[in-house]
């Protein structure tokens, strides 16, 4: 049977989704959620850096890094240099240090792009739900388990409940881009 509620909980999952990566970009000041979609590989698995050390934000343009296992430390620093996050980490025993410079133009508008790339794959997930609830309807029809009627008035909501979730989107994105661009 169609089921409404699951289709919207599935697209606020899109939407959710696009804040927790738009919270990894980072607007004038340190956060720990910065690493987060870094993963390392560590025992045999990819793994978050959050799963093999403590991330800290000590002062507005400072992440601390601490890493449990000595073993650690090379893959967490390896893939902080090779992310698109322009830090340099400084390492001491167990402790990655990470300055964070000045945001200027230049960076800023990179940082733009980056969350554009995160907007279009939530809007993307987004049409995709709405793919799934279209196609479900058409199968209920063709089996005859729904009127035509019905299927129409079901798939008029699913496109207001799709046009209101890219709209979320879009407002979400303006938002961090207005953040990320206020100097």
């Amino acid at each position: 049977m169609f089921d409404m509620d699951d289709l919207k909980r599935r697209m606020l999952g899109a939407v959710a989704a696009l804040r927790h990566d738009l919270s990894s970009l980072r607007a004038g000041r340190a956060s720990a959620t910065l690493l987060d979609p870094l993963e390392i590989e560590a025992y045999g698995a990819r793994m978050p850096i959050s799963q093999v050390a403590t991330v800290s934000t000590p002062e507005a343009r400072l992440i601390n890094v601490q890493v449990w296992d000595r073993a650690m430390v090379g893959p967490v620093e390896k893939a902080i240099r090779d992310s698109d996050l322009g830090l340099n980490p400084n390492t001491e025993g167990q402790t990655i240090r990470l300055r964070l410079p000045e945001l200027n133009q230049e960076r800023r508008q990179e940082m733009v792009k980056v969350a554009h790339k995160y907007t279009e794959n939530a809007r993307v997930a987004a049409r995709h739900v709405r793919r799934d609830g279209m196609d479900l309807l058409k199968k209920l029809e063709k089996d005859g388990k729904m009127s035509q009627d019905e299927v129409s008035r079901l798939s008029d909501q699913v496109q207001k409940v799709t046009d209101q979730t890219i709209a979320d989107i879009d407002g979400t994105l303006a938002a961090k881009e207005k953040e990320i661009m206020q100097v």
